[in-house]
């Protein structure tokens, strides 16, 4: 029988995370496939890639087992990240020279990283990381990767603090279930394969598939908590609103209590009540608990874009169906979620999607003050989303942010041409469908007010032939852990 291939693990961040320094994003998912992974599959080794990320910074039991049992690992320090320090740590107890720091050189690392043989790459211009850096930084991790499996051959150096500095340290990892391990980790990656499979589908049929793969689980509490965060967001990812909602009532107590999982709930939540067809008594328990969670959160952690974005969703919603039904609590309910929506913009003005709703809802509400207001907020806006947008690979909220406030300038060359670019980055079905929304809120006020509004009218048909699109979903991509949607 061959000699299984040895396990490298990747200790990096996830998705797109903010740049120290005031650069623009740093794309760490491009990083890791243009030139990590390859490098380690190059050096003949199997990339392992750390999920605790994504399922709200929780360290379990199958992360340590992937930092004490991988033979090999890299560790990506850019942007000084708690976990992979942390992760770092506990990697140095248990192996003393198989382990490969790498950091872009252009931003400070909060300690000497020269006794950790850590090695320097550079992202490029607007941290775009192309193909002339990815091929660097690929050829030197693949020579650095391929002398570290023959240094560990013939005893190594050894370059982990812990055991240059206790004599005789030796963690004795022959008795800790290896096989099992690696099969364990066969079959989780196997599970996550299929979520991406099924949500390529139809979103009917996905949604079917997905309930056949959460069955076939069991207990959930066997799982890694990455396994169940992929399913949340593949659910969501299908509009499987229910599926998700029920998903998380099966969750161990300590997933349940993330931050990133009680937004996706809530998400789902104000998702279900905005169902006309379900009983009146449900959606208004659904809307009343969403806003519970969220308010909770916002108490926890401060105003923040994500936690009050989402809140402002449930109350413009809220404002739609009770002015739609003449119910004098229509006015209250549009300027709080205004309110939520400006909070989250002054909070973190990088963010421009809280700012692009305030705005839109600015325009709604009409009216002197609210004009000027929207006037004042729109050119922050649109500053954040061309900067967001000048990066190496802008996703569909980046287009559809310029096409709503090109229809708020009422520039419409410019509105036609985001629009088009922003359809051929569909990923969810419910991505032009709350476009499309936010512009019938546009139209309708625009209508009242007499203006035309057959361009709008226009551009809200062709969103609508595009959340028919049946896009190419893979719900363990997006974004950072907080940044998983932008449907506000």
């Amino acid at each position: 029988m061959p000699t299984p291939k040895p396990l490298c693990f990747v200790l990096m961040p996830f998705g797109k995370k903010k740049d120290p320094t005031g650069l623009p994003d740093i794309d760490f998912n491009r990083i890791y496939r243009n030139a990590i992974e390859p490098a380690i599959i190059g050096a003949g080794m199997i990339p392992v890639r750390a999920d605790e990320e994504k399922t709200g910074g929780i360290i379990h039991k199958p992360m340590f087992e992937r930092l004490l049992l991988c033979e090999y690992a890299v560790a990506d320090l850019t942007t000084a990240n708690a976990n992979v320090f942390y992760e770092l740590g506990i990697r140095h107890t248990a192996r003393p020279c198989t382990t490969q720091p790498i950091f872009a050189q252009h931003q400070p690392i909060p300690f000497d990283v020269n006794f950790l043989r850590a090695l320097p790459y550079e992202l490029g211009k607007d941290n775009a990381f192309g193909p002339q850096q990815a091929a660097a930084l690929r050829r030197v991790l693949n020579g650095r990767l391929r002398a570290l499996r023959k240094l560990a051959a013939d005893r190594a150096p050894v370059d982990s603090p812990v055991f240059q500095l206790i004599e005789n340290w030796k963690p004795d990892l022959a008795h800790l279930r290896s096989d099992l391990f690696r099969e364990q980790l066969a079959a989780s990656e196997e599970i996550k394969q299929q979520m991406v499979q099924a949500c390529s589908g139809p979103p009917g049929a996905a949604r079917k598939t997905l309930r056949k793969i959460e069955k076939e689980l069991g207990l959930l509490d066997t799982h890694e908590a990455g396994i169940m965060v992929n399913l949340m967001l593949a659910y969501r990812s299908v509009e499987g609103w229910t599926d998700l909602i029920e998903l998380y009532e099966r969750m161990p107590d300590t997933l349940k209590r993330q931050i990133m999982v009680r937004e996706q709930l809530a998400f789902a939540l104000e998702r279900r009540a905005e169902d006309q067809k379900a009983p009146r008594d449900a959606r208004t328990y659904d809307r009343r608990r969403a806003l519970e969670i969220l308010e909770a959160v916002e108490a926890e952690t401060g105003p923040n874009p994500e936690t009050c974005g989402l809140i402002g969703r449930v109350y413009k919603a809220l404002w739609a169906e009770t002015a739609a039904a003449g119910n004098p609590a229509a006015e209250g309910h549009l300027d709080t979620a205004i309110g939520a929506y400006v909070r989250g913009f002054e909070a973190d003005p990088r963010d421009f999607y809280p700012g692009l709703n305030a705005a839109t809802l600015f325009e709604v509400k009409g009216g002197r003050e609210a004009i000027e207001r929207r006037n004042r907020i729109l050119p922050v806006v649109r500053f954040a989303a061309e900067r967001k947008l000048r990066q190496a690979h802008p996703d569909y909220w980046d287009y559809a942010t310029m096409l709503e406030i090109s229809v708020l300038d009422s520039d419409w060359a410019a509105a036609r041409k985001y629009a088009g670019a922003a359809l051929a980055r569909v990923k969810e079905t419910f991505q032009p469908k709350t476009t499309a929304n936010n512009l019938r809120l546009i139209g309708a006020a625009r209508k009242r007010r007499g203006e035309a509004v057959a361009e709008i009218e226009s551009i809200v048909a062709d969103l609508a032939k595009g959340s028919s699109l049946n896009p190419s979903r893979d719900p363990r991509t997006g974004g950072s852990v907080r940044k998983y949607r932008k449907p506000t």
